[in-house]
Protein backbone atom coordinates (compact mmCIF):
# COMPACT_ATOMS: atom_id res chain seq x y z
CA UNK A 1 0.00 0.00 0.00
CA UNK A 2 0.96 3.67 -0.23
CA UNK A 3 0.05 6.79 1.72
CA UNK A 4 -2.80 7.97 -0.53
CA UNK A 5 -4.38 4.50 -0.73
CA UNK A 6 -4.06 3.93 3.00
CA UNK A 7 -5.36 7.40 3.86
CA UNK A 8 -8.51 6.74 1.83
CA UNK A 9 -8.99 3.16 3.05
CA UNK A 10 -8.76 4.23 6.68
CA UNK A 11 -11.74 6.58 6.45
CA UNK A 12 -13.91 5.28 3.61
CA UNK A 13 -17.06 3.44 4.71
CA UNK A 14 -20.05 2.06 2.85
CA UNK A 15 -20.59 2.54 -0.86
CA UNK A 16 -20.19 5.83 -2.74
CA UNK A 17 -23.13 7.14 -4.74
CA UNK A 18 -23.44 9.12 -7.95
CA UNK A 19 -26.03 10.52 -10.32
CA UNK A 20 -25.86 11.84 -13.86
CA UNK A 21 -27.89 15.03 -14.14
CA UNK A 22 -28.94 17.09 -17.16
CA UNK A 23 -30.65 20.44 -16.76
CA UNK A 24 -31.17 23.60 -18.79
CA UNK A 25 -32.61 27.06 -18.46
CA UNK A 26 -32.48 28.96 -15.19
CA UNK A 27 -31.74 26.72 -12.19
CA UNK A 28 -30.17 26.81 -8.72
CA UNK A 29 -29.86 23.89 -6.28
CA UNK A 30 -28.35 23.49 -2.82
CA UNK A 31 -26.43 20.57 -1.38
CA UNK A 32 -26.36 20.60 2.43
CA UNK A 33 -23.16 19.99 4.42
CA UNK A 34 -22.34 16.30 4.45
CA UNK A 35 -20.29 14.05 6.76
CA UNK A 36 -18.20 12.79 3.88
CA UNK A 37 -16.82 14.12 0.61
CA UNK A 38 -18.72 15.32 -2.44
CA UNK A 39 -17.74 15.76 -6.05
CA UNK A 40 -19.04 17.19 -9.32
CA UNK A 41 -17.78 16.58 -12.84
CA UNK A 42 -19.10 18.70 -15.72
CA UNK A 43 -19.60 16.60 -18.85
CA UNK A 44 -21.22 19.29 -20.99
CA UNK A 45 -21.94 23.01 -20.69
CA UNK A 46 -21.03 25.53 -18.01
CA UNK A 47 -22.24 26.20 -14.47
CA UNK A 48 -21.16 27.81 -11.21
CA UNK A 49 -20.36 26.27 -7.84
CA UNK A 50 -20.82 28.55 -4.82
CA UNK A 51 -19.38 27.01 -1.63
CA UNK A 52 -20.61 28.16 1.77
CA UNK A 53 -18.10 30.72 3.01
CA UNK A 54 -15.96 30.54 -0.13
CA UNK A 55 -15.52 32.18 -3.50
CA UNK A 56 -17.67 31.07 -6.46
CA UNK A 57 -16.02 28.89 -9.10
CA UNK A 58 -17.02 28.72 -12.75
CA UNK A 59 -16.95 25.19 -14.18
CA UNK A 60 -16.66 24.11 -17.80
CA UNK A 61 -16.65 20.83 -19.72
CA UNK A 62 -14.29 18.27 -18.19
CA UNK A 63 -13.78 20.22 -14.97
CA UNK A 64 -13.80 18.18 -11.75
CA UNK A 65 -14.43 19.49 -8.25
CA UNK A 66 -13.86 17.65 -4.96
CA UNK A 67 -15.32 18.91 -1.67
CA UNK A 68 -13.30 16.67 0.69
CA UNK A 69 -14.85 17.96 3.92
CA UNK A 70 -18.47 17.87 2.80
CA UNK A 71 -18.82 21.66 2.57
CA UNK A 72 -22.36 22.84 1.85
CA UNK A 73 -22.70 24.53 -1.51
CA UNK A 74 -24.94 25.65 -4.34
CA UNK A 75 -24.60 24.82 -8.01
CA UNK A 76 -26.39 27.06 -10.47
CA UNK A 77 -26.54 28.15 -14.08
CA UNK A 78 -24.71 31.37 -13.20
CA UNK A 79 -23.56 33.64 -10.37
CA UNK A 80 -26.21 34.09 -7.68
CA UNK A 81 -26.88 36.84 -5.15
CA UNK A 82 -27.99 36.22 -1.57
CA UNK A 83 -31.69 36.34 -2.47
CA UNK A 84 -31.32 33.71 -5.16
CA UNK A 85 -29.17 31.52 -2.94
CA UNK A 86 -31.88 31.59 -0.29
CA UNK A 87 -34.38 30.29 -2.86
CA UNK A 88 -32.14 27.44 -4.07
CA UNK A 89 -34.00 24.15 -4.37
CA UNK A 90 -32.72 21.23 -2.30
CA UNK A 91 -30.79 18.78 -4.47
CA UNK A 92 -33.02 15.95 -3.26
CA UNK A 93 -36.04 17.68 -4.83
CA UNK A 94 -34.30 19.02 -7.93
CA UNK A 95 -35.20 19.47 -10.74
CA UNK A 96 -38.88 20.43 -10.85
CA UNK A 97 -39.31 19.68 -7.14
CA UNK A 98 -40.74 16.22 -7.80
CA UNK A 99 -37.99 13.78 -6.90
CA UNK A 100 -34.37 12.94 -7.51
CA UNK A 101 -32.51 14.14 -10.61
CA UNK A 102 -32.80 11.75 -13.57
CA UNK A 103 -30.04 9.18 -13.78
CA UNK A 104 -30.07 9.32 -17.58
CA UNK A 105 -29.89 12.49 -19.65
CA UNK A 106 -32.97 13.33 -21.65
CA UNK A 107 -32.34 13.87 -25.39
CA UNK A 108 -34.12 17.20 -25.37
CA UNK A 109 -33.15 20.48 -26.94
CA UNK A 110 -32.18 23.14 -24.43
CA UNK A 111 -34.66 26.01 -24.06
CA UNK A 112 -33.67 29.36 -25.47
CA UNK A 113 -33.04 30.92 -22.05
CA UNK A 114 -30.08 28.71 -21.22
CA UNK A 115 -27.78 26.00 -22.61
CA UNK A 116 -27.95 22.45 -21.29
CA UNK A 117 -25.57 21.37 -18.55
CA UNK A 118 -24.77 17.74 -17.87
CA UNK A 119 -22.94 16.66 -14.72
CA UNK A 120 -21.92 13.74 -12.58
CA UNK A 121 -22.70 14.46 -8.91
CA UNK A 122 -21.76 12.13 -6.08
CA UNK A 123 -20.72 11.53 -2.49
CA UNK A 124 -18.31 9.37 -0.52
CA UNK A 125 -19.10 8.28 3.03
CA UNK A 126 -16.16 8.87 5.38
CA UNK A 127 -15.38 8.05 9.00
CA UNK A 128 -13.84 11.26 10.29
CA UNK A 129 -12.93 10.04 13.79
CA UNK A 130 -9.26 9.64 12.81
CA UNK A 131 -8.64 11.22 9.43
CA UNK A 132 -5.17 10.90 7.98
CA UNK A 133 -3.44 14.32 7.98
CA UNK A 134 -3.05 14.12 4.20
CA UNK A 135 -6.84 14.25 3.83
CA UNK A 136 -7.27 16.73 6.68
CA UNK A 137 -4.91 19.08 4.85
CA UNK A 138 -7.01 19.18 1.69
CA UNK A 139 -8.69 22.57 1.17
CA UNK A 140 -12.49 22.86 1.36
CA UNK A 141 -12.67 22.82 -2.43
CA UNK A 142 -10.28 21.19 -4.90
CA UNK A 143 -10.88 22.46 -8.45
CA UNK A 144 -9.23 20.43 -11.21
CA UNK A 145 -9.82 22.35 -14.46
CA UNK A 146 -9.74 20.54 -17.76
CA UNK A 147 -6.95 22.51 -19.36
CA UNK A 148 -4.81 21.16 -22.15
CA UNK A 149 -2.24 18.53 -21.27
CA UNK A 150 1.03 20.01 -20.05
CA UNK A 151 -0.55 23.19 -18.70
CA UNK A 152 -1.38 21.95 -15.22
CA UNK A 153 -4.86 20.67 -16.08
CA UNK A 154 -6.59 17.37 -15.45
CA UNK A 155 -4.21 14.47 -16.08
CA UNK A 156 -5.05 11.81 -18.71
CA UNK A 157 -5.83 9.19 -16.07
CA UNK A 158 -8.44 11.39 -14.43
CA UNK A 159 -9.96 12.26 -17.80
CA UNK A 160 -10.23 8.54 -18.63
CA UNK A 161 -11.88 7.79 -15.28
CA UNK A 162 -14.38 10.61 -15.86
CA UNK A 163 -15.25 9.28 -19.32
CA UNK A 164 -15.72 5.72 -18.06
CA UNK A 165 -17.80 6.84 -15.10
CA UNK A 166 -20.03 9.06 -17.25
CA UNK A 167 -20.71 6.20 -19.63
CA UNK A 168 -21.40 3.70 -16.83
CA UNK A 169 -23.77 5.98 -14.92
CA UNK A 170 -25.59 7.02 -18.06
CA UNK A 171 -26.13 3.59 -19.56
CA UNK A 172 -26.62 1.36 -16.49
CA UNK A 173 -24.98 -1.59 -18.22
CA UNK A 174 -24.95 -5.15 -16.83
CA UNK A 175 -22.39 -5.38 -14.03
CA UNK A 176 -22.65 -1.69 -13.13
CA UNK A 177 -23.27 -2.64 -9.51
CA UNK A 178 -19.63 -3.75 -9.35
CA UNK A 179 -18.16 -1.30 -11.85
CA UNK A 180 -19.63 1.91 -10.44
CA UNK A 181 -18.21 1.74 -6.88
CA UNK A 182 -14.80 0.80 -8.28
CA UNK A 183 -14.84 3.68 -10.77
CA UNK A 184 -15.94 6.11 -8.05
CA UNK A 185 -13.07 4.95 -5.84
CA UNK A 186 -10.72 5.40 -8.78
CA UNK A 187 -12.05 8.91 -9.35
CA UNK A 188 -11.36 9.84 -5.72
CA UNK A 189 -7.80 8.53 -5.94
CA UNK A 190 -7.13 10.47 -9.15
CA UNK A 191 -8.53 13.71 -7.73
CA UNK A 192 -6.39 13.51 -4.58
CA UNK A 193 -3.37 12.41 -6.59
CA UNK A 194 -3.80 15.37 -8.96
CA UNK A 195 -3.98 17.79 -6.02
CA UNK A 196 -0.86 16.39 -4.37
CA UNK A 197 1.07 16.39 -7.66
CA UNK A 198 0.13 19.99 -8.42
CA UNK A 199 1.05 21.21 -4.95
CA UNK A 200 4.34 19.29 -4.84
CA UNK A 201 5.53 20.95 -8.04
CA UNK A 202 9.09 22.37 -7.91
CA UNK A 203 9.17 26.00 -6.85
CA UNK A 204 5.94 25.91 -4.87
CA UNK A 205 6.48 27.34 -1.41
CA UNK A 206 5.90 24.81 1.36
CA UNK A 207 2.86 25.86 3.33
CA UNK A 208 0.83 27.28 0.45
CA UNK A 209 -1.22 24.09 0.36
CA UNK A 210 0.09 22.28 3.42
CA UNK A 211 3.13 20.05 3.87
CA UNK A 212 1.91 16.63 2.73
CA UNK A 213 2.34 17.26 -1.00
CA UNK A 214 5.91 18.26 -0.20
CA UNK A 215 6.35 15.14 1.95
CA UNK A 216 5.23 12.88 -0.89
CA UNK A 217 7.48 14.78 -3.30
CA UNK A 218 10.59 14.54 -1.09
CA UNK A 219 12.51 11.35 -2.01
CA UNK A 220 13.76 10.67 1.52
CA UNK A 221 10.47 11.22 3.32
CA UNK A 222 8.50 9.45 0.59
CA UNK A 223 10.77 6.39 0.80
CA UNK A 224 10.32 6.21 4.57
CA UNK A 225 6.54 6.60 4.30
CA UNK A 226 6.38 3.96 1.61
CA UNK A 227 8.28 1.52 3.83
CA UNK A 228 6.07 2.18 6.86
CA UNK A 229 2.85 1.81 4.87
CA UNK A 230 4.03 -1.27 2.99
CA UNK A 231 4.69 -3.19 6.22
CA UNK A 232 3.55 -1.30 9.35
CA UNK A 233 3.89 -4.47 11.46
CA UNK A 234 7.63 -4.78 10.80
CA UNK A 235 9.95 -4.09 13.77
CA UNK A 236 10.99 -0.70 12.47
CA UNK A 237 13.64 1.42 14.18
CA UNK A 238 15.02 4.79 13.19
CA UNK A 239 18.21 3.06 12.02
CA UNK A 240 16.38 0.56 9.81
CA UNK A 241 14.14 3.24 8.35
CA UNK A 242 17.10 5.54 7.62
CA UNK A 243 18.84 2.67 5.82
CA UNK A 244 15.68 2.05 3.80
CA UNK A 245 15.63 5.73 2.76
CA UNK A 246 19.38 5.73 2.06
CA UNK A 247 20.32 8.53 4.45
CA UNK A 248 21.68 8.98 7.96
CA UNK A 249 19.37 8.78 10.95
CA UNK A 250 19.68 12.54 11.76
CA UNK A 251 18.90 13.45 8.14
CA UNK A 252 15.82 11.24 8.11
CA UNK A 253 14.59 12.59 11.44
CA UNK A 254 15.05 16.20 10.36
CA UNK A 255 13.37 15.92 6.95
CA UNK A 256 10.60 13.55 8.01
CA UNK A 257 9.62 15.57 11.08
CA UNK A 258 9.64 18.87 9.19
CA UNK A 259 7.33 17.60 6.44
CA UNK A 260 5.13 15.08 8.25
CA UNK A 261 4.77 16.97 11.52
CA UNK A 262 5.99 14.22 13.85
CA UNK A 263 9.09 11.97 14.12
CA UNK A 264 9.15 8.70 12.18
CA UNK A 265 8.46 6.37 15.14
CA UNK A 266 5.67 8.61 16.47
CA UNK A 267 4.05 8.56 13.02
CA UNK A 268 4.41 4.77 12.88
CA UNK A 269 2.66 4.36 16.25
CA UNK A 270 -0.16 6.67 15.18
CA UNK A 271 -0.58 4.90 11.85
CA UNK A 272 -0.57 1.42 13.41
CA UNK A 273 -3.38 2.40 15.77
CA UNK A 274 -5.33 4.22 13.06
CA UNK A 275 -5.05 1.11 10.88
CA UNK A 276 -6.14 -1.01 13.84
CA UNK A 277 -9.26 1.14 14.28
CA UNK A 278 -10.16 0.55 10.63
CA UNK A 279 -9.68 -3.21 11.05
CA UNK A 280 -11.90 -3.20 14.14
CA UNK A 281 -14.53 -1.35 12.12
CA UNK A 282 -14.33 -3.34 8.90
CA UNK A 283 -13.41 -6.91 9.90
CA UNK A 284 -14.56 -9.52 12.45
CA UNK A 285 -10.93 -10.44 13.23
CA UNK A 286 -10.25 -11.20 16.92
CA UNK A 287 -8.24 -8.62 18.85
CA UNK A 288 -5.14 -10.82 18.89
CA UNK A 289 -5.17 -11.02 15.08
CA UNK A 290 -5.66 -7.25 14.75
CA UNK A 291 -2.78 -6.68 17.17
CA UNK A 292 -0.44 -8.88 15.11
CA UNK A 293 -1.45 -7.23 11.83
CA UNK A 294 -0.43 -3.79 13.10
CA UNK A 295 2.80 -4.81 14.84
CA UNK A 296 1.91 -5.59 18.47
CA UNK A 297 3.14 -8.90 19.89
CA UNK A 298 0.43 -9.23 22.52
CA UNK A 299 -3.20 -8.10 22.86
CA UNK A 300 -2.25 -6.46 26.18
CA UNK A 301 0.40 -4.21 24.58
CA UNK A 302 -2.01 -3.39 21.77
CA UNK A 303 -4.87 -2.58 24.14
CA UNK A 304 -2.65 -0.32 26.25
CA UNK A 305 -1.46 1.65 23.22
CA UNK A 306 -4.97 1.82 21.74
CA UNK A 307 -6.43 3.20 24.98
CA UNK A 308 -3.72 5.85 25.11
CA UNK A 309 -4.57 7.00 21.57
CA UNK A 310 -8.38 6.59 21.50
CA UNK A 311 -9.32 6.84 25.17
CA UNK A 312 -11.03 3.42 25.13
CA UNK A 313 -10.14 -0.24 24.73
CA UNK A 314 -10.26 -1.98 21.33
CA UNK A 315 -13.19 -4.12 22.46
CA UNK A 316 -15.18 -1.11 23.67
CA UNK A 317 -14.36 0.75 20.46
CA UNK A 318 -15.69 -2.10 18.31
CA UNK A 319 -18.79 -2.49 20.46
CA UNK A 320 -19.51 1.23 20.17
CA UNK A 321 -19.27 1.07 16.38
CA UNK A 322 -21.61 -1.91 16.29
CA UNK A 323 -24.15 -0.10 18.49
CA UNK A 324 -23.96 3.03 16.31
CA UNK A 325 -24.47 0.97 13.15
CA UNK A 326 -27.45 -0.83 14.66
CA UNK A 327 -28.94 2.50 15.72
Amino acid sequence: MDVVSDAISAVRIGRPSSQRVRVAGSWCTRLAPYDGAGFHVVLEGHCWLLPDGGDPVELGPGDAVLLPHGTGHVIADGPADAARLARAVSFERWPAGTGSPPRRPEPATAPEDGAAVEMLCGKYRLDRSHVHPLLAELPPLVHLPNRAAGTGGVDPGLRSAIALLGHEVGERLPGSGVALPSLLDLLLVYMIRSWTAENAAPGRRVGTAGTWPAALGDPVTAAALRALHTDPAAPWTNELLAAEAGVSRPTLARRFTALVGRPPMAYLTWWRLTRAAALLRDTPDPLAAVARRVGYSTPYAFSHAFRREFGTTPGQYRAGLAAATAG
